[in-house]
């Protein structure tokens, strides 16, 4: 055993067979209500709440253990203020030109369009900044899978707020670059996802979609 870089022993969750299969169907059974919410309550999150969810963001896995991410939580009404003017101002760009026509009709049957309300409807916004490399003592050390690492933590963020009971919609305005600016982050950071998150109101809807079978997703070689 290297003893400058010591292990640990680690004891996995073990269950029966018929136990791990009812753990399984019950989860699919709750992440397949998962939706997408774009239209929010104004009743605000526990922040204890949120930082449970982010720390379980943050226990994702990711190359050389490198943790390359940061997620910023807003709460504050003028700063998701400023955020929606940057992002409306993109997204009617996009709209009016940048998206090509098959884009916008493949976005026809969830009802988007430039105008972003849930970016101040909703009670916080979390945003997940990519570390492309770190600072230390300001020097650059180099980062490892920054992409697929980030992307892991997303997805993991997203299952933490659901199972939380809570909702959310991944907005990804393009470009982000406005976000770094804002939310003064450091050079080494770029905008990854922008995740509105709260309770849904109460009148709230969502598109009539059917999410692919088995059948369609999964290849066998049995």
């Amino acid at each position: 055993m290297d003893n400058k870089h010591p292990h640990i022993p680690y004891h996995a969750l073990s269950f029966p067979e018929a136990e791990m299969l009812q753990r399984a169907t019950d989860f699919y059974e709750m992440m397949n209500k998962r939706r997408t919410v774009r239209s929010f309550s104004s009743k605000p999150v526990p922040k204890a709440l949120l930082e449970k969810i982010i720390l379980t963001a943050s226990s994702a896995p990711s190359g050389a253990h490198k943790q390359p991410w940061s997620f910023c939580l807003i709460t504050n009404p003028e700063i998701k203020a400023k955020i929606r003017e940057a992002a409306e101002k993109e997204e009617y760009i996009n709209y009016h030109g940048r998206m090509s026509d098959k884009w916008l009709e493949d976005l026809e049957p969830i009802g988007t369009d430039w105008n972003k309300d849930f970016l101040t409807e909703a009670p916080c916004l979390i945003v997940v900044f990519k570390k492309a490399y770190d600072l230390v003592d300001g020097k650059k050390e180099k980062n490892y899978y920054v992409n697929e690492s980030v992307g892991l933590a997303a997805g993991f963020l997203l299952t933490a707020i659901h199972q939380a009971g809570l909702v959310s919609v991944t907005h990804t305005p393009s470009p982000m670059n406005f976000l770094q600016n804002v939310l003064n982050r450091p050079e080494n950071e770029r905008a990854f996802l922008l995740i509105p998150v709260g309770y849904p109101a109460e009148d709230v809807t969502v598109p009539d979609f059917e999410r692919k079978g088995l059948d369609k997703v999964l290849v066998r070689y049995d």
